[in-house]
């Protein structure tokens, strides 16, 4: 049974005709049937449910819409998800798995890589593509959990806690009897200790590392 070869039922969503015919011509030599396309969320849940679909090859960047508000109500519909992307930030990857994705593809990869993640999908497995994979991986590099126990003061973890609870520097201030000035030089010193990239990369920081 595992060597068989199957072909999967693939809707696309993506709002570039160019990439769309490619992707049928790549989806079809491969023997695989593309039973539906759409560019944007209205059209993906009109036309989705009577295509029978097994995947939903869905692209992140529909005009004005994102493409992560879909996936839900895709994995609702019992259709799996395989985000082909040009974002690779490990916020906009964790944000697609968390949602409910099955795979995720960068669209820099080789063809070949985007139809392995497709068997892997139809056969039931997770893909991860490899560029994905190194974006991830330098993410959890860069800021590990254990940096918060290991090098932070206990006030600069207490601050990194509350500005990830959406605190504001007020609020910091207030709660430490402490000026906005010496905030903002706490959030000098942890991005500092961290190696972060200044303050966006520190919220970012300060969100994934909260209290769940």
């Amino acid at each position: 049974m595992a060597d068989k070869e199957e072909s999967a039922r693939i809707f696309l969503i993506d709002d570039h005709p160019a990439v769309l015919q490619g992707l049928k011509l790549l989806l079809s030599q491969a023997s695989h049937i593309v039973c539906g396309g759409a560019k944007n969320r209205i059209e993906t849940f009109e036309r989705i449910g009577s295509s029978c679909a097994d995947i939903a090859l869905l692209d992140l960047s529909l005009g004005e819409e994102s493409g992560l508000e879909l996936i839900a109500g895709l994995r609702e519909l019992g259709i799996a998800v395989l985000v082909y992307s040009m974002h690779e930030d490990s916020d906009t990857i964790e944000k697609a798995f968390a949602a409910g994705a099955n795979g995720y593809v960068s669209k820099r990869e080789v063809s070949e890589v985007l139809l392995t993640a497709v068997s892997d999908l139809l056969a039931g497995r997770r893909h991860v593509s490899p560029q994905v994979a190194q974006s991830l991986a330098n993410m959890a590099i860069s800021s590990p959990k254990v940096n918060r126990e290991t090098v932070l003061s206990e006030r600069e973890q207490q601050i990194l806690t509350m500005l990830g609870q959406g605190e504001a520097n007020s609020d910091i201030a207030a709660a430490f009897d402490i000026g906005l000035r010496t905030v903002e030089t706490y959030y000098a010193r942890i991005i500092d200790k961290l190696n972060l990239d200044g303050m966006k990369e520190l919220r970012r920081y300060a969100i994934r590392m909260k209290p769940k």
